[in-house]
C-alpha cells in the first residue's frame, strides 16, 4: 500500500535545457502550500514542463493504492512516473537562516533535490526506493 511522502501542487519557476543531455530539462519549482523548493530533471520530450505551469507532484514508496485489491495503481492517475533511490539527505540554510532539509533522489541519472521544513521531511530515509509521479494541474 502506498505511503505518501510528498503530495503538493508545484509551480514551475524556470526551466533550463541541459547541455549534456539534449532531451533533459532541469526545472526549478515551488510548492504552493508548504514552501518546498524543487529542482528536478525531466525527460522533456516525454513530459515537457514550462514556466508558470502547475503540476501535482507526488512521492510515494509504492504504486499500490490503499485498500485496492487488484490492478489499481497510482500511476493510472498520473502522466509521468519515475522510480529511484534516495541517496542523500542534508541540512541547508534557506531564506532568513531557517534550517531546511534537502533530499536527493536519483532516477537512473535524472536527479531530484527537494528542500523543505524538517518537520515535513521526517518520513524520508537514505536508501529508500521511491516513486515520483507528475501530472499537469
Amino acid at each position: 500500500m502506498a505511503d505518501l511522502y510528498f503530495d503538493e501542487v508545484i509551480k514551475v519557476v524556470k526551466t533550463d535545457s541541459q547541455v549534456v543531455y539534449d532531451k533533459v530539462s532541469r526545472i526549478n519549482a515551488r510548492s504552493e502550500e508548504n514552501d518546498f523548493f524543487v529542482e528536478l530533471d525531466v525527460h522533456s520530450e516525454l513530459y515537457p514542463m514550462h514556466p508558470d505551469e502547475k503540476h501535482r507532484m507526488l512521492i510515494s514508496n509504492s504504486l499500490i493504492i490503499n485498500g485496492s485489491g487488484g490492478s489499481k495503481s497510482l500511476a493510472d492517475k498520473f502522466e509521468y512516473v519515475m522510480h529511484g533511490l534516495l541517496y542523500k539527505m542534508a541540512d541547508a540554510k534557506s531564506e532568513g537562516d531557517a534550517v531546511k532539509v534537502e533530499v536527493y533522489i536519483s532516477f537512473g541519472g535524472l536527479q531530484l533535490m527537494l528542500r523543505g521544513d524538517p518537520l515535513k521531511m521526517h518520513k524520508f530515509k537514505v536508501d529508500q526506493k521511491l516513486f515520483l509521479l507528475l501530472r499537469k494541474n
